[in-house]
């Protein structure tokens, strides 16, 4: 997380309640999570602990988020918006699980009706990445007829490693031609069918971002 000075407070738009609106965003695969208010004291106790605390309105004091559930939030990073009166805390999420309602996100309705969350609820609007591998999820927990997605499912390893081998010869190709828009589409070939792949083998597509992520900083390699 980058180093905060208490200048950084002293930028912020603070409203006549002395509350900002603050954001909290997935790490990895950026998932609006939820929304509350935090105040100056709550800034100070998440910058010092590095687990986000808000201030509670409807019990005026400070709520260390997950203190009583455990579904802690540590803080991966702050920025404010342009007008200094919003904030946006890039969080990782204890338990994927950041609602009361026991739903990862506190934004899963979309429908005339309420509903009452849970474990079930709809997931957040994530990356392009994020949402095509839950797509694939999908056919593999539940088929349908005429799916490519199933098809190359029900070839196993033969099929979709082959797929994957044929789809980055093209790449290479298309690298070599020096052409972005063939580059991109077959880049787009490769990343669909290795999800594939990850979806028969049973891993998730959020354990690569955490790869990814946690080399970010990491030695350089020689």
């Amino acid at each position: 997380m980058q180093s905060l000075t208490p200048a950084f407070i002293d930028q912020l738009c603070f409203n006549e309640a002395g509350l900002i609106p603050a954001i909290a965003q997935d790490w990895l695969d950026g998932a609006v999570l939820m929304v509350a208010w935090m105040n100056r004291e709550a800034l100070e106790h998440t910058l010092r602990s590095e687990e986000v605390h808000y201030w509670s309105r409807s019990r005026q004091e400070l709520w260390h988020k997950g203190g009583t559930s455990g579904h802690t939030q540590k803080l991966r990073g702050i920025r404010y918006d342009c007008d200094a009166d919003v904030l946006l805390l890039t969080i990782e999420q204890t338990g994927d699980v950041a609602c009361h309602t026991g739903a990862r996100s506190c934004f899963f309705e979309e429908e005339d009706q309420r509903s009452e969350g849970g474990e079930h609820a709809l997931p957040p609007p994530a990356d392009a990445c994020t949402e095509l591998m839950r797509v694939i999820e999908a056919r593999r927990d539940a088929p349908e007829e005429g799916s490519y997605t199933n098809k190359l499912l029900e070839g196993g390893d033969n099929r979709i490693l082959k797929k994957i081998g044929e789809e980055s010869a093209e790449f290479v190709m298309a690298c070599k031609d020096n052409d972005a828009d063939e580059i991109a589409g077959e880049a787009a070939d490769i990343l669909f069918h290795m999800q594939v792949a990850l979806a028969y083998h049973g891993v998730s597509w959020r354990k690569v971002q955490a790869v990814l992520a946690a080399r970010r900083g990491a030695p350089r390699r020689h």
